[in-house]
């Protein structure tokens, strides 16, 4: 008897009933597509071809496990969370537009419960673009979009001196006197207001024109 070619035939036998419990196996943790069930595979078949394929899948389904649960919460904190555990995660970067998308909404909140031109002016710093932007710009020219001007000047030094003047006498009607530089639209340097409403400036000219005092009301630069 040929006891070596007999114990070639059983070691082939062998292999091939191993290979076909693994391939088995496998297609029983691809169906269930688990981490449970890859977990299970690896266990009995660490040295499979299936193996990195096993280990890849375990990551990925414990990727969107996290994200899932980021989904739900629907929060800043939650899609922080997912980032802290997932820096580098298949929706990392879906994750950070929406922490993005939240703190933008919320900053906006935050400056329409305020109502205030500051509460504006300090959002659009920090978001200059977008259809919020344009909806605060829109809300500064209600709020803060005049001035109440009361004089010109030639030079700087000239101006300096009537904003110094005009801020100690109409202390009352106008809070806080500027000067505005030469630009484009006027040559002189102009002392007016600090920007306001259209209503306010209104009144602040009135109110220097009763005075005595030049005034007229334009709009703030920018």
């Amino acid at each position: 008897m040929n006891f070596p070619r007999l114990y070639w035939i059983a070691s082939c036998a062998v292999a091939l009933a191993a290979c076909s419990s693994a391939q088995s196996e496998w297609s029983k943790a691809a169906a269930a597509n688990t981490i449970p069930a890859y977990q299970h595979f690896l266990a009995k078949y660490p040295n499979d071809v299936h193996a990195i394929d096993a280990q890849s899948r375990i990551v990925s389904l414990q990727d969107d496990q996290v994200w899932t649960k980021a989904q739900v919460a629907s929060s800043i904190q939650g899609y922080q969370e997912y980032l802290k555990t997932e820096p580098n995660g298949a929706h990392a970067q879906a994750a950070r537009d929406e922490v993005t998308t939240r703190e933008r909404d919320a900053a906006w909140n935050t400056a329409q419960a305020a109502g205030t031109a500051q509460a504006l002016q300090d959002f659009l710093q920090k978001y200059p673009t977008g259809s919020e932007a344009d909806q605060a710009r829109e809300k500064l020219k209600t709020l803060a979009g005049y001035l109440a001007q009361l004089a010109t000047a030639h030079s700087q030094h000239a101006a300096d001196r009537k904003r110094d003047a005009l801020a100690k006498r109409f202390t009352k009607a106008v809070p806080q006197v500027q000067v505005l530089a030469p630009d484009a639209n006027d040559r002189e340097y102009r002392i007016t207001s600090a920007p306001m409403s259209e209503h306010d400036a209104d009144a602040a000219c009135a109110s220097l024109k009763h005075d005595g005092q030049s005034c007229k009301v334009i709009q703030a630069p920018g």
